[in-house]
């Protein structure tokens, strides 16, 4: 594990002046444009470094990438001199507070949250005594050996899969690895989340198999369910399908363009005793369901998956996040609940909170804001990071 020692003194990044403010702030991120110079010029991506203002302050260490936009993410600031040592005490700092917060009728949770932990690039999710770890950034490919050893030790875990994939790794030049890398092969685990059983692929499907980030938000549908007519789009494995109908829904419509999906969710519901007359699962895309929908309901949930990628998807996200919308809204009965979200990271909460606005001039309709959602608490943000809030969301009735 090459970059998680001590790091070399001469290894550092210096800010230009006046650049500083952000890591003060406790920022991890430092972006390209902030940085004078690197000492040495030549330096492998993924390198521990020193972070130094312009005067020579010492503000803390992290690692470096030559050719990325975020140029380092901070893992320490202030003094630091081993940063294997900070990597096992955030673990072990992560895996205590999920101790704390997580409740006993839950065993699946967002392990480590990235940023949100201290550990940038890193990912963990438990699914009962299965891990799966993503490793992102090519800092944190460096120390993926260390992490893997520290999560065995604390944790004992039956199966450690590595699902390393996606768009920040392939910025970061480096290629997907998905395998099992601790323990024996897992096809399938069956959790708890707010008490309801729920089959999961661990490593598998959207994310690392299952969206725990809106468990919070799931019970929050229960509690405006209980007679009404629901409508869960983008429902994938029937989360919030799950927690409408135990609180005594009416009807439950529950819509996914995925076949594989639905199956999930068909089984979700059968082995919590749920699958009965009241419940209609339905493949087909939300936007062409609610476009022929006739019916009004009382419940809405609309959970799209990320409709923005990439900062140059802003434009069409913001069109496609009102125009699903103004058709939820138009589908919403006088009095009923709209629960709707974003999780693209580059569609901050104003701006969604905007678009939910033009779609409610659109549609012709007066909606109260309730409250603005977000992600359950074993996702959490670092306060000086608000580039971490991922997920945002808006809990609305309507009035008229």
């Amino acid at each position: 594990m090459p970059s998680a020692k001590a790091f070399s003194k001469s290894a550092r990044v210096i800010l230009k002046s006046g650049r500083e403010g952000p890591v003060r702030g406790r920022n991890p991120w430092i972006f390209s444009q902030a940085i004078d110079r690197v000492q040495p010029q030549t330096l492998e991506p993924g390198s521990a470094v020193e972070v130094l203002s312009n005067s020579g302050e010492k503000l803390g260490a992290g690692y470096y990438h030559p050719a990325t936009t975020i140029a380092v993410r901070m893992l320490a600031f202030g003094e630091s001199n081993c940063l294997a040592e900070v990597v096992a005490a955030r673990v072990a700092d992560a895996v205590e507070l999920r101790r704390r917060i997580v409740p006993d009728d839950t065993t699946c949770c967002r392990l480590i949250n990235g940023d949100g932990d201290g550990l940038s690039g890193l990912v963990v999710d438990r699914y009962e005594s299965v891990l799966v770890a993503q490793f992102l950034t090519a800092g944190m490919d460096r120390m993926r050996d260390e992490v893997i050893r520290i999560l065995v030790d604390l944790l004992a875990p039956k199966t450690i899969i590595e699902r390393s994939a996606g768009a920040v790794r392939r910025e970061e030049g480096l290629e997907d690895r998905i395998a099992v890398v601790y323990g024996e092969t897992v096809d399938e685990v069956l959790v708890r989340e707010n008490g309801f059983r729920v089959t999961v692929a661990p490593g598998r499907g959207q994310k690392t198999g299952y969206f725990m980030d809106q468990r919070v938000n799931r019970l929050s549908a229960a509690a405006l369910a209980r007679g009404a007519r629901v409508l869960d789009l983008y429902c994938y494995e029937a989360g919030f399908s799950l927690a409408a109908l135990a609180a005594g829904a009416a009807q439950v419509i529950a819509v996914d363009s995925s076949a594989a999906a639905l199956q999930w969710a068909r089984r979700n519901l059968e082995i919590n005793g749920l699958l009965s007359e009241r419940v209609q699962l339905v493949c087909e895309d939300a936007g062409r369901y609610l476009s022929r929908c006739a019916e009004q309901f009382d419940l809405i949930i609309v959970d799209p998956p990320p409709l923005a990628r990439s900062r140059n998807e802003v434009a069409r996200a913001q069109r496609r996040y009102v125009e699903i919308n103004q058709m939820a809204i138009r589908a919403l009965a006088r009095g009923g609940a709209l629960m709707t979200f974003s999780c693209s990271q580059h569609f901050r909460g104003e701006d969604f909170i905007a678009a939910v606005r033009t779609a409610q001039v659109k549609a012709g309709r007066n909606l109260r804001l309730l409250a603005r959602l977000g992600a359950a608490p074993d996702h959490p943000v670092m306060l000086g990071h608000i580039e971490g809030e991922y997920l945002t969301g808006a809990l609305l009735i309507r009035l008229d």
